[in-house]
């Protein structure tokens, strides 16, 4: 008889990756890794909040996805607390980045960069979480970075708060477990977005290089793969810690690094 196409016991069947009924919000979803999550969790049925500070971009990410803008300051306390709070799946994306040596970082820079991205998605979580938790379902999709693993010079506030977002997404999984709900982080090197573009110059200037430099001597300096990994990249991973595949995972951090972690 042949089994070779006969689905292992109790793996998930050919609807796994079918989020029809569920509801994702996802924060910076107006470009880059967010941008890419929304339309990857609308392709597979999810119905899509896209939020982001950018109106007319946002706007657009939600024409095209079939979902709704809201277009929301993520370092405004009010206005994160008014965001839906039905969301079944969570994507905390949303970043901005500083390079500075410490002693000359703004500490005004630092104190933002910590709202947008440690206070916001914690306000965001403890708004849609207790929805989560009646459904008996739900799934958080932190985006840090290898600097949530890592650190490197110049980046105090940015590597403060990824370290941050990880000792969330571990609560969230501690406390979401008997409830059905998973926290995760993704964990990607360099990606193609318009935040690591704009790293080029304040890179250049920081270690006295060109900006023809930054990318191979400075971006790709640690990893072995040697390129910038894609949005999409990252949103297939997003996409698969929501399906069953992943479903007894949780409270992890998952390096797309290109092998940056492994030295």
């Amino acid at each position: 008889m042949d089994t070779t196409s006969a689905p292992l016991p109790g793996a998930p069947g050919p609807d796994s990756w079918d989020l029809a009924g569920r509801t994702a919000l996802v924060t910076g979803a107006a470009s880059g890794i967010g941008r890419a999550c929304a339309v990857a969790l609308a392709a597979a049925g999810a119905r899509v909040y896209v939020v982001d500070v950018a109106a007319e971009a946002a706007e657009a990410v939600a024409g095209e996805t079939g979902g709704t803008a809201h277009v929301v300051d993520l370092s405004d306390p009010v206005a994160v607390d008014s965001l839906p709070d039905d969301a079944d799946i969570v994507v905390n994306n949303a970043g901005l980045q500083h390079v500075a040596p410490l002693h000359e970082f703004p500490p005004e820079r630092f104190t933002l960069i910590q709202r947008v991205m440690v206070e916001a998605p914690f306000r965001i979580l403890r708004r849609t979480l207790p929805h989560m938790y009646a459904r008996g379902w739900g799934r958080v999709v932190n985006i840090s970075s290898v600097h949530g693993l890592r650190a490197s010079a110049f980046k105090s506030a940015y590597v403060t708060a990824k370290h941050g977002l990880e000792g969330l997404s571990k609560t969230v999984a501690l406390e979401g477990a008997p409830h059905g709900v998973t926290s995760n982080c993704i964990n990607p090197g360099y990606v193609r977005t318009p935040l690591v573009e704009n790293q080029v110059a304040a890179q250049a200037a920081a270690h006295g290089i060109g900006e023809d430099e930054v990318v191979e001597r400075i971006m790709l300096d640690r990893t072995a793969i040697k390129r910038l990994i894609e949005p999409a990249e990252v949103a297939e991973a997003a996409l698969w810690l929501c399906s069953p595949h992943a479903s007894y995972m949780t409270g992890t951090s998952l390096p797309l690094d290109g092998g940056w972690t492994a030295r």
